[in-house]
């Protein structure tokens, strides 16, 4: 296979062009787009036209289809510098791995091939990407057809019936928290993150949900992907897994303090001198850090960032870096199976804090704490963790929230740090943009 690429002339925002792809598929009956923006592939967003993605029930075959990818000619790398070309985009739910094995109205995977993407880069540019096989011609006419459409296309976009999230009781979050507490202190483990699942009825396009999220929030790690199953609005500020050649990074957030506005540097200050959320991020590092040391060489995994405090819609948070060098012989799906799902939305020890989670957590998490991404050939993997993730199944809406406990936490600052993970997410459904 090689990449065809094509500069296309437009300048249309990212949020515009997915819903101009979105108005496009329904009107020919097409699959849905998928999305990826923010921070992907050294690209400011990459948006596939349409995207046939199907449920997966195994949990091996949703580890190892990232594996089954074309060969590129050896020269693809050298003449498409910072490209993406296409791949698998899809996510895996935590349902995966919870012991339990409930169900949840979304399957417990989801993947899609896609031979074409569009790429915003770093500096604004679109471009059309192809993956062709050996002596195919170059898709002249699709691309000509998607600049076309970037240019002078006009969405209609109807916003969506204005709903506020539904809260279970904070008793019963309080009840979790405090039987963690109780673990923690009995010695069976160090930390454990305890989520509660928010509900509403949505009554709009899910594409224009996600559009409007992006523009007002500005997500790091933003993904979107729609079906017959259902729809995925990840707004994630959050790195799971990036793979580029045989260098792995990821980016664990744990630690959490609200922003009040412009001039909360102070809350920053604080956050970065909390015994309690200092602790939390070192400890889930720590997991990181041996996850990726089953897979990688040995000696190379390290951490060249830690504790950094970053912004996030509403919050401020601390994230830190881990990398290392996938071993020889070793694969994305090996890489998957080490790490998934995420240290920072598990707990450590992870075998135990799985358990937990699933003897606290009354309802199944969903995707919510899964991850969402693409592995391609020719740029490699990137997955997020699907934190601040709408579920959609018909005009049903389900959101995770939650956060890391330890032996000194309290539950009802623990209730206050979902409501403030919460309140960006809360006020988008409760704002829709004026048609």
């Amino acid at each position: 296979m090689r990449v065809a690429r094509r500069r296309l002339r437009s300048d249309v925002s990212v949020e515009r062009a997915l819903l101009l792809l979105d108005a496009r598929a329904r009107d020919r009956g097409l699959p849905p787009p998928a999305a990826l923006t923010g921070q992907w592939f050294s690209a400011r967003a990459v948006l596939v036209p349409s995207l046939p993605a199907h449920a997966v029930t195994d949990p091996d075959v949703a580890f190892a289809a990232v594996t089954d990818l074309p060969p590129m000619s050896a020269t693809a790398s050298n003449t498409v510098d910072g490209a993406v070309g296409g791949g698998w985009v899809g996510y895996l739910s935590y349902q995966l791995t919870d012991p339990t094995g409930r169900k949840t109205p979304l399957p417990n995977a989801v993947w899609g091939w896609t031979d074409t993407v569009l790429v915003r880069d770093a500096d604004g540019r679109w471009w059309f990407e192809a993956l062709v096989p050996p002596g195919s011609p170059e898709p002249a006419e699709l691309a000509a057809e998607l600049e076309g459409l970037l240019r002078h296309g006009e969405p209609d976009p109807k916003g969506w019936t204005p709903t506020r999230l539904h809260r279970p009781p904070e008793a019963e979050h309080a009840a979790a928290v405090r039987a963690c507490v109780d673990a923690i202190a009995a010695g069976e483990l160090f930390q454990a993150n305890v989520c509660s699942r928010f509900t509403a009825l949505f009554d709009g396009q899910p594409a224009e949900l996600f559009a409007e999220g992006v523009r007002r929030l500005r997500p790091r790690r933003a993904a979107y992907l729609a079906g017959s199953w259902g729809t995925v609005a990840s707004l994630s500020p959050e790195l799971f897994l990036a793979r580029h050649g045989r260098r792995v990074r990821s980016t664990p957030i744990k630690g959490t303090l609200p922003r009040r506005g412009p001039a909360d540097a102070p809350l920053a200050i604080r956050l970065r001198r909390s015994t309690k959320d200092v602790a939390e991020n070192v400890m889930i590092t720590d997991l990181v850090r041996n996850d990726l040391g089953q897979v990688c060489r040995t000696g190379s995994v390290w951490v060249p960032e830690l504790l950094a405090v970053t912004p996030a819609p509403g919050v401020w948070h601390l994230e830190s870096t881990v990398e290392g060098e996938l071993a020889e012989g070793r694969t994305d799906a090996d890489l998957l199976r080490a790490a998934f799902p995420p240290g920072s939305v598990t707990g450590a020890p992870k075998l135990r804090a799985l358990d937990l989670i699933a003897e606290l957590e009354h309802v199944p998490r969903g995707v919510y704490t899964g991850a969402v991404g693409m592995v391609s050939p020719v740029a490699g993997l990137e997955l997020n963790v699907a934190i601040r993730t709408f579920e959609l199944h018909g005009t049903s809406l389900a959101l995770g929230v939650g956060g890391g406990i330890t032996a000194d936490s309290d539950p009802a600052a623990e209730w206050r740090e979902c409501l403030h993970k919460s309140a960006p997410l809360d006020a988008l459904l409760a704002e829709p943009p004026t048609p």
